[in-house]
């Protein structure tokens, strides 16, 4: 592996041997390293540099992807949860567990190109990594670490023994600091067709960031709520056509006849008087009050003896088969019901 490697996943092996170059002063320090020694290393010629206040690379040349993040996590780590009993030269000795960070982990573009957005640029070409900390941290943002604050941590993902946030958070994070709108868009949009997040998940971490304020933002979040939207009916396409269901008449309105408008479903069955209603919500608008008005409709169609199946589209990616099988309950349940009020059916 040189220099210009980028970051693969690795064996937890391999992520050792790179903690096993990258230590803090308190990590030598139990190994006998006197401050002096540490000093005399790092001089100029020497064979160990310091990358971050306190974290030092145990060799000469450029650090690696592996070795920044890893340098950038033990900066930012709050007394690491178990200091791993390394020696204070690299390479002697068995492999050991990966080291533990406690409150930090990478976010932002760092983070999104740990997981793999080939929209995000390569780790290596970053002058700047982004680490998520708690609120209260007494940190600062030095050399290539920038300190992200945030009120609440989220559960990090381990991605090689490295803790990264969460897409969402990673997203919000990044885009609080790009002017460019086609970026912007790009790794919006990768987010739901990688299959990464939903677009509520991603629109919420957005609203708490109040980054909507910004026009080339919202309009990003636009084209991605159109995007999730088209992927999740060709989803519900899918389930009804792939489990054997009987067609539906698709995207349609419901009106009394000669009286108001009942509503917009994504399918329904006339036959059986059972309605789909795919819930994309946009967590930006009043989530009260959109809820709300979801259950006007749903009891008002059921006052008229219309089922109405609400399905979430990050149910349709993860429990296709169980939505399937709550559809078809439904419309075999039809046939016990009473017959439903008369209805005019319109395309939407």
């Amino acid at each position: 592996m040189n220099h210009n490697t980028p970051l693969s996943p690795r064996p937890l092996r391999h992520l050792s041997d790179v903690q096993l170059r990258v230590l803090t002063t308190a990590q030598l320090r139990s190994q006998g390293v006197s401050i002096a020694d540490i000093n005399a290393q790092c001089r100029p010629g020497g064979t160990w540099q310091q990358l971050l206040p306190g974290v030092y690379l145990l060799r000469p040349g450029p650090a690696t992807s592996e070795e920044r993040l890893h340098a950038v996590l033990l900066y930012a780590a709050r007394s690491p949860a178990a200091e791993p009993a390394v020696p204070a030269q690299p390479g002697a000795g068995e492999p050991h567990a990966p080291q533990r960070y406690t409150d930090a982990m990478i976010t932002g573009l760092a983070a999104l190109a740990l997981h793999r957005f080939s929209s995000a640029p390569p780790l290596l070409s970053l002058d700047r990594i982004d680490v998520l900390v708690p609120r209260l941290r007494r940190l600062r943002s030095t050399g290539c670490v920038r300190i992200v604050r945030t009120p609440g941590m989220p559960e990090p993902e381990q991605i090689t023994g490295i803790p990264v946030a969460p897409v969402p958070r990673a997203l919000a994070d990044a885009v609080a600091d790009l002017a460019d709108a086609g970026v912007v868009r790009r790794l919006l949009t990768e987010a739901v067709r990688g299959g990464h997040c939903e677009p509520a998940a991603v629109v919420k971490e957005l609203t708490q960031a109040r980054l909507l304020s910004r026009p080339h933002v919202v309009d990003a979040v636009d084209s991605l709520l159109a995007e999730g939207r088209a992927i999740a009916e060709d989803r519900l396409y899918r389930m009804v056509h792939e489990h054997g269901l009987p067609d539906p008449v698709w995207n349609v309105d419901l009106r009394l006849p000669g009286g108001p408008h009942l509503g917009g479903l994504d399918a329904y069955w006339p036959d059986h008087a059972v309605a789909v209603e795919l819930d994309t919500r946009a967590p930006r608008q009043d989530e009260d009050a959109m809820w709300s008005e979801y259950a006007r409709k749903r009891e008002h169609l059921e006052r008229l003896g219309i089922t109405v199946v609400h399905i979430t589209p990050k149910k349709l990616r993860d429990s296709m088969d169980q939505q399937a099988t709550v559809v078809r309950t439904a419309l075999m349940a039809s046939a016990d019901r009473d017959p439903a009020a008369y209805v005019v059916v319109l395309p939407r």
